[in-house]
């Protein structure tokens, strides 16, 4: 929690160097597809993995799986081929999270399919309903918003303009609002430590980043929506 706390407060100043924001100075570059992909792939490979080698293998613990792989297969191995144009990732960007997502999967497997012992009747438990609720609606948000974006550019464009319709009406980063809602939702599921340190890493990372692209907007464009927040629609 404390490394999170830290994390927060850095990314206010120093925004992590992918994407619109990317620059020298963070060593040697690999193509952006290939980048997210060493990245991403770590996650559903090895929580796939637990599940198999673990002891757990209750009608829960299989909703728990598919749960994250639907999550991760697409953000590893169809994501990086929906992205237009993008510019290089560093090599250490994209070493540092895959370090993440192994220690995370390992952590969130290791707990659900090792340790903890989920019954079947979890499935009808009120926090399991609800936050497989908010889950499947911080999915749809992330997708949605990550269509719209792509939907901007024309094939061989690769500047920026304001992205509109859907959730991008409300807030400047609705599909890093989608993912916080799927890892807070995924922390009241599976009711464990291991979930929610997993969404307050989420939040230190991705909360800071929204602001920066928020600022990022209406420094680039004058005419941009001035009721648009950076993350939480109509507060923040």
């Amino acid at each position: 929690m404390g490394l999170a706390a830290a994390t927060f407060i850095l990314l206010f100043f120093i925004s992590a160097p992918y994407g619109r924001h990317t620059r020298k100075g963070w060593g040697p570059q690999i193509p952006a597809r290939l980048g997210w992909i060493l990245m991403e792939a770590p996650s559903p490979l090895l929580m796939g993995a637990l599940f198999l080698l673990g002891s757990h293998k209750s009608a829960a613990s299989i909703a728990f799986l598919v749960l994250w792989e639907a999550h991760y297969l697409h953000r590893a191995f169809l994501y990086p081929f929906t992205l237009s144009n993008p510019r290089p990732v560093p090599v250490s960007i994209t070493f540092f999270g895959a370090c993440f997502n192994f220690v995370n999967a390992s952590i969130n497997g290791y707990f659900l399919f090792f340790l903890a012992d989920h019954p079947a009747s979890w499935l009808a438990d009120p926090r399991f309903v609800a936050g497989t609720a908010l889950f499947a609606a911080g999915f749809v948000v992330n997708r949605w918003a990550d269509l719209l974006l792509r939907g901007l550019r024309a094939p061989g464009e690769t500047g920026y303009k304001i992205p509109r319709g859907g959730p991008w009406e409300l807030v400047s980063s609705p599909n890093y609002l989608g993912e916080i809602l799927q890892w807070c939702a995924w922390a009241l599921l599976t009711w464990s430590l291991a979930g929610a340190s997993f969404a307050v890493w989420t939040i230190a990372n991705l909360a800071p980043r929204a602001v920066t692209n928020h600022r990022w907007y209406r420094e680039r464009f004058p005419d941009y929506p001035p009721a648009r927040r950076a993350l939480i629609p109509f507060l923040w």
